[in-house]
């Protein structure tokens, strides 16, 4: 799961959602610097992570992408499984993605000085290009991977990656709706325990 997923899946706590949001980029222990609704975020961010990594349904998607991302090709398929959330958004909410996103921008800018330093360099880019209201869009998820891949150890193989997406579409839109309810039901149970 990617931005888009992370921030859908905090529920309703704006803490949660901010720690959920910043979970890659805070490492070890050093979690435990922010309030505790950050940091039940960042631990269902790792929940989250973690459940998926290990996934089946993920583990298929990922066998498309192996060819050319080898054990990157999990991060290609999160970035993929936003796109499929913010291509069935109605099927999940009832508010609009861009009323979502919106949202998320607000609350980050809100949050600015609590955020992690990478985070902060990035995140005016992500603001002003909406980039989580244009994961909708196969341009928008080649973009992603550009700009992943310039940042990242992940392979500059974005037209490798948006081919395989437009081949297997309906597969991978198909693996998304059937793992996507299971990761849902885990973070509803995660943060009931949390309360």
């Amino acid at each position: 799961m990617n931005f888009l997923a992370h921030l859908f899946l905090s529920g309703t706590d704006p803490e949660v959602k901010v720690g959920n949001f910043i979970g890659d980029y805070v490492k070890g222990n050093s979690y435990n610097k922010y309030s505790p609704g950050i940091q039940t975020g960042i631990l269902l961010h790792r929940k989250i992570d973690s459940f998926t990594d290990s996934h089946p349904v993920v583990k298929v998607s990922a066998t498309k992408l192996q060819e050319h991302y080898g054990r990157y090709s999990r991060v290609v398929v999160d970035v993929f499984y936003d796109h499929f959330l913010a291509v069935n958004w109605h099927s999940y909410s009832d508010k609009d993605l861009a009323g979502f996103v919106t949202g998320v921008h607000r609350l980050l800018i809100s949050n600015y000085f609590k955020l992690p330093a990478r985070v902060k360099r990035f995140l005016p880019f992500l603001i002003k290009n909406r980039r989580l209201e244009k994961y909708r869009y196969v341009s928008g998820i080649e973009r992603s991977l550009k700009i992943m891949s310039s940042y990242s150890t992940l392979p500059d193989k974005a037209g490798f990656a948006i081919d395989v997406l437009e081949n297997e579409y309906d597969k991978f839109n198909s693996e998304f709706k059937e793992f996507f309810p299971e990761v849902i039901t885990l973070c509803e149970q995660f943060l009931k325990e949390k309360r």
